[in-house]
Order: structure tokens, then sequence, then C-alpha cells
């Protein structure tokens, strides 16, 4: 009988695989899961975006637009050029370097290096409704100040540099994690975030934004676009090169970033969870209780509080540098709410992850549970919404009519609780075990989490302008009424969740899925 050495002599030894094999072997492992019918949905999904981002360059050449609009767009596209970037950093940065293909917990078990989870982010990023949008802007102002002269020269520049640009955005993501989980290093990223969304501020004010944008390099990425609609092919295949070399050293210096961050225990995340906590006297009633322990959840995660502070901080210095008008701050709050959701709501069970299982052994009657995670959504986009309509107002002035404000108010209370009331019927219905304690979750897979922000991003804009143009024509009776009839179908979404929550059933399979880490 052979020993256990000759065994292990005679094994052959497999070398492990690189970062790109190791990337595609993941994703089969991922998608190898999925039932047939949703792999089809993705890939119908997929065609829908690249069908989408040939429109975004096709259609603009085909139609008549304003005259004055090509002078406008060719103004103000190296800004909008850099606004990407800054976006894409913010969005890496707030989320502690990209969202990941394969939790933490689980990739132990899988070999599976830093530069494969750092490709993988990046592969990811175009999962989210923001960056779809912006880049189909990018490539749609591209084929405006291009024309219908080699289009395809035009765009390919944009698309270049929306790749790039992400990788850039995502090594720094990286490079600002190593920092953040250094001695200092939280204090040091929030004072360099200071500085930075400061002057972003102060250029908005002055009207400098489009020189800073111009000198800062955008007017290259435009012009090497123009370069390629106008003919002049050295010019344009000189900055294709370079939009590419920066690509590819973004890439391989995330890679880099993401070993070193990899290499660094979560201070964040430790820090908050070995911290003593003073005990605190008991509340007054069952609901309370619930309250106070929702509400330590939220700001006792680490991507929950870093995606509030800048959902809240974002907007006031956009409605601070842009000019507003009473016509268009009906949307805002409610794209506002729909980011908040975003964090946690449409997921709202996965708060707890495994303590789920001691939350349902409390002597709790099951809607008490139910109301305090109601309550604390409801309170987090309120506060959030609030704020934003606050700024925007101060920033557009006393508006031509108080219907408009009375509109704008009800349209924030309405899509506020018609965002709590969806998500907490997808909640229920669809739960996903995410452990939201890690900075780079999500509370649903990335395609389910584009799904959702589509739709949230969708309706309030819908209800948002349809209060908008209510405001601007009609009496303050429409606004009210129509609001009274929104709040009550929200009311009965509400009222039918929290029956199907009563169920235990149900509510079994909610506390096994998300307690299941």
């Amino acid at each position: 009988m052979p020993s256990s050495a000759d065994l292990l002599a005679a094994t052959p030894v497999t070398r492990p695989l690189g970062a790109v094999p190791a990337l595609v072997a993941l994703l089969r492992f991922r998608l190898g899961g999925r039932p047939l019918r949703l792999r089809i949905a993705m890939g119908l999904a997929l065609l829908a975006v690249l069908g989408l981002t040939v429109l975004a360059a096709v259609v603009p050449t085909q139609v008549d637009l304003p005259a004055d609009l090509i002078p406008q767009v060719r103004l103000y596209l190296p800004a909008a050029v850099l606004v990407f970037l800054l976006t894409s950093v913010v969005s890496g940065v707030s989320s502690g370097g990209g969202r990941e293909l394969l939790p933490a917990d689980q990739a132990v078990a899988f070999p599976i290096g830093s530069t494969t989870d750092h490709l993988a982010s990046l592969l990811w990023a175009p999962l989210n409704l923001a960056w779809l949008v912006q880049a189909w802007t990018l490539v749609a102002s591209a084929a405006i100040v291009g024309g219908r002269g080699h289009l395809g020269a035009t765009v390919l520049p944009m698309l270049l540099w929306v790749a790039a640009a992400t990788a850039v955005a995502q090594a720094v993501a990286w490079g600002v994690e190593i920092v953040r989980q250094s001695p200092h290093g939280v204090l040091a990223v929030r004072v360099v975030w200071g500085v930075l969304g400061g002057a972003v501020l102060v250029a908005s004010l002055t009207g400098r934004a489009v020189t800073a944008a111009r000198a800062l390099g955008g007017s290259l990425i435009a012009g090497t676009s123009s370069a390629g609609s106008e003919g002049r092919w050295g010019v344009w295949l000189l900055g294709c090169v370079a939009i590419v070399v920066l690509g590819a050293l973004a890439v391989w210096g995330g890679a880099w970033a993401a070993g070193q961050a990899a290499r660094r225990p979560p201070r964040s995340q430790s820090t908050v969870e070995t911290r003593v906590y003073a005990a605190r006297p008991d509340t007054r009633s069952d609901f309370l209780a619930m309250l106070r322990i929702d509400r330590a959840s939220v700001w006792r995660s680490a991507p929950l509080r870093r995606g509030i502070i800048f959902l809240a901080i974002l907007p006031m210095l956009v409605a601070l540098a842009g000019q507003l008008r009473w016509e268009t701050i009906p949307v805002l709050p409610g794209l506002v709410a729909s980011g908040v959701a975003l964090l946690f709501g449409v997921n709202a069970w996965c708060l707890d992850a495994r303590g789920t299982l001691w939350r349902e052994s409390l002597p709790v009657a099951p809607r008490v549970a139910l109301a305090a995670r109601t309550w604390v959504m409801v309170e987090m986009l309120l506060v959030s919404g609030i704020a934003t309509l606050v700024v925007c107002s101060v920033r557009a002035g006393p508006p031509a009519r108080v219907e408009q404000l009375l509109a704008t108010v009800v349209a924030a209370l309405v899509i506020s609780v018609r965002i709590v009331a969806s998500s907490l019927r997808w909640s229920v219905r669809h739960p996903y075990a995410m452990d939201l304690r890690r900075a780079r979750a999500t509370p649903a897979p990335p395609g389910v989490m584009l799904g959702y922000s589509a739709r949230l991003a969708l309706t309030s804009s819908v209800t948002g302008l349809l209060f908008s143009a209510f405001g601007q024509t009609l009496a303050w009776s429409w606004s009210v009424g129509l609001g009274a009839l929104l709040l009550a179908t929200s009311a009965v979404s509400l009222v039918r969740t929290a029956r199907r929550w009563d169920d235990p059933v149900a509510r079994a399979v909610v506390t096994r899925t998300v307690s299941s880490l």
C-alpha cells in the first residue's frame, strides 16, 4: 500500500492561474449557478446596453439640432469629461475599492489574488446606472460636436476615455483605501476630500469650472474626438494612444494598490466592532428598542456611513455650483432618496445578517420589527431629501408661484414613501445574503442593483416631473390631490407587505436567506 508521501509525490502540481484566466473561471463559476432564464435575461440586458450606446452615437447625427446647442456642448464637453472621472472616483472611494465579484468570506476557499479582484471590480463598474448615463452622455456629446463626419473616429476617443477614467478611478480608490487603513488615515482622507470639494465649489461659483477643466486635460480628450471628426489623423492617433497608455498604467497601478490594500486589516470596520459601547437605559416600548437597534446598525456599517455622507454632500455641492430653476428642483430630492434606498433599503433585512436569527428570537411582534425598519428608512430618506430641498431652494431663489413650493414639498414626501414601499416589498419577496459590514458590500448582487436603481430613478424622476408640471400650471389642490392618491397606493403596498411579513413561512425564508453567510 503506497504511503502518503508516495501519493503526494505522484500528485501533479498545478500552477496557479493567472489573473485573467482566474477572472474567466470566476465568472463561469458565478454564472454557472444561475438559472438559464436569468442568464438569457442578462444576455438581453447586455445587448440592450450595447444598442443604447450605438443609439447615443447615431441619433444626434440624424436629427436637426438647435443652432446654439453645438457651441454650448463644445464649450462644456471638457468639463463633462472630468466630471465623469470625478464621479467615478467618488463612487470607487465610497465603496472602498469597488464592487466585489465574490464576497471576501466566500473567496477564502478559492485561490483568488488581488489582481483578479481588481480586474473584477473594473468589470463590475459599468453595472451602475449613473456610470451608464454619463457614458452615454459623453458619447452623444462627442457625436453632437463632431457631426456626421467620421462618426466612428469621433466616438472612439470617448469610449477609450470612459474605460481609462474608470481604471484611473479604481486605482485612486485603492490608493485611498491604503491611506484610510493607516494610522490617522481616515482624518487625512476627510481633509483631502474637504479641500477638493472646496476647490470644485469655488471654481463653480466663480465661473472658472470650464477653464479649470481645460487646464486639467479635459480639452485634450475633447480635442482628440474633434480631430477624428475633422480628419486630423495624426493628432487623433496620438491622442488615442495616450488614452490607452493612461488606461494601461492605471490598470497596472490599481492592481499593485489592490495588493497593498489586501495586506492591511480593515481599520474602519474593526474600530467599530472592537469599540466598547456604554450601556444605555431601557426604552419605554418594544418599538423604540427595535428602532435603537436599527439606527445603530446603520451607523456602524462602513459603506452605509460613507454612502449617506456622500449623498448628503454631493447634491448640495451641485446645487450651490449650478444654476437651478424651480422647474427642476422637484426631481432632485427623489434622486437623492433613491440613492439612499440603494444603500440598504432594497434588501433591508440584510442589515442584520447573521444577527437576524437573534433578532427573530426576541419577544417582539413581527409588525413591530417591520415598523421600526420602515421608520428608519423613512427618516433617512426624508432627512436627505429635505436637506437637498432646502439647499436647492436657497440657490434657486423664491419661486414664481406658491404652488411650485407646495408641489416640491409634496413630491419629496410622496417619492420618499413610494420608495420605502417598493424597497420593503423587494426586501420581503427577494432577500439576498449580503454582509454590509464590509466597505465594498452592496445590499444585492450588481446586476440586481442595476435593475433596482433603474426602476427607482425612473419612477422618482417621472413623479418629480409630474409634480413640477402641476406646480407650474395648476392650482395647489391638484398637487395635494395627486399626492394623496399616490400616498394611498403606497399605503396599500405597505399593508400588503406587512401581511406577508406576518406569515411565519415567508419570514423564515427571509431569515434563512439573509443569515446564511
